[in-house]
């Protein structure tokens, strides 16, 4: 079936429970404000925050990592992992940013997405077109064919319960025997060296727990100031992706510990004996210095943009530089890989200003971004 089916299917599951959502709850507004406001702070003094948080990440036995550049991102990866490991990934835009699930099978590891979406756009070798729901370009039809065809033993016919019963079966062995996880961050609280994931099909739970080294990746514009914060991102995010209450919001402070003996707090117990975290840079330092660029790093990564835009209604994942497609894409897009031109495709609806949960104004960052590029030409 074709991206136009998929993606109205997608429009009449989501938008609805968004507005209910915000209807029902209606403090999850005045949270993001806070939010906002909180952001904008981190913003505005970024290397102070990246400097705080690799303090609290080493207090708490953790592991800290900051980098510039994607090919350093990997480097310290591969250098974590090694090779000839099974390593399962957690979504993450920013380790498909840094194009770590090749790099690492390209090293003779075992490499497996968990993330539902993401598990059947790596069984189709393609992009992910959302960027919360990396299949929303794949109907149903679609998705039971792929796993089908990769997995065996599926009926024909069958329902989006089975499909997702199948992958289930399939990625339960890996979580078992997987020697890392690795996850992005919803939020990092720069005064603890938390990391907040927020998740609905408890995959990340597996990913952050069972194997004996998790790494969390993230760029800078993921810290907040207090793990309050990151807890107000989680459930912003939720909210307004549509999918409220999560049903599982992971905290992640170091190591796994204990203090069943005498209270004494000793690492590693039941969990992983190692947590890295990895702050990238890539181009979002520049941005915060950048008047003109700054608000883009206010993105929460809930995806409400791309749902109405006319634009990413009818182009979808071919709008922007994977993983960064749709509005909030051609943002990233230039912020990430210094490409400006997915902005000139724009033409400032300005749906996205009037619904996303920051207020960033898209329209005016991308008209920016436009004259960049024009100027160049």
């Amino acid at each position: 079936m074709s991206w136009d089916v998929a993606i109205s299917r997608a429009v009449q599951n989501n938008l609805p429970r968004v507005y209910k959502n915000l209807e029902n709850f209606p403090y999850v507004l005045d949270l993001a404000r806070q939010l906002r406001e909180a952001k904008m702070e981190v913003i505005r003094n970024m290397e102070k925050y990246v400097e705080m948080t690799v303090e609290s990440v080493k207090r708490i036995g953790g592991i800290p990592h900051v980098v510039n550049t994607v090919d350093e991102a990997r480097d310290v990866v591969g250098k974590i992992v090694g090779t000839g490991k099974t390593v399962i990934f957690g979504k993450s835009m920013v380790a498909y940013e840094m194009g770590l699930r090749d790099f690492l099978k390209e090293r003779n590891n075992e490499v497996w997405e968990t993330d539902l979406g993401e598990f059947l756009i790596q069984l189709a070798n393609e992009p992910p077109s959302h960027i919360i729901a990396p299949a929303v370009h794949m109907s149903k039809e679609r998705a039971e064919h792929l796993v089908r065809d990769k997995l065996g033993d599926l009926r024909k016919g069958a329902t989006h319960e089975e499909i997702v019963n199948k992958v289930r079966e399939f990625l339960r062995e890996k979580f078992l025997k997987a020697d890392i996880g690795i996850t992005g961050a919803n939020a990092v609280a720069a005064d603890t060296g938390s990391i907040i994931l927020v998740e609905n099909e408890g995959n990340i739970r597996f990913t952050t727990v069972s194997p004996p080294i998790h790494i969390a990746v993230a760029g800078f514009e993921k810290i907040v100031p207090t793990l309050y914060h990151a807890m107000i991102e989680a459930l912003v995010q939720a909210a307004y992706a549509g999918l409220y209450p999560p049903t599982y919001i992971n905290l992640t402070s170091g190591p796994s510990s204990t203090g069943d003996i005498e209270m004494k707090r000793v690492s590693p117990a039941h969990g992983p004996k190692e947590f890295h975290l990895i702050l990238l840079d890539n181009g979002r330092l520049d941005a915060s210095k950048n008047p003109d660029l700054m608000e883009a790093l206010l993105c929460i990564r809930c995806g409400r943009c791309h749902l109405h835009c006319p634009v990413y209604r009818i182009m979808g994942g071919r709008w922007g530089i994977p993983p960064f497609t749709g509005p909030m894409g051609a943002m990233w897009s230039y912020v990430t890989h210094k490409d400006p031109k997915p902005a000139t495709l724009c033409t400032h609806s300005g749906g996205c200003k009037e619904v996303c949960p920051m207020k960033i104004n898209i329209p005016r960052v991308l008209e920016k971004i436009k004259h960049v590029y024009f100027k160049r030409s």
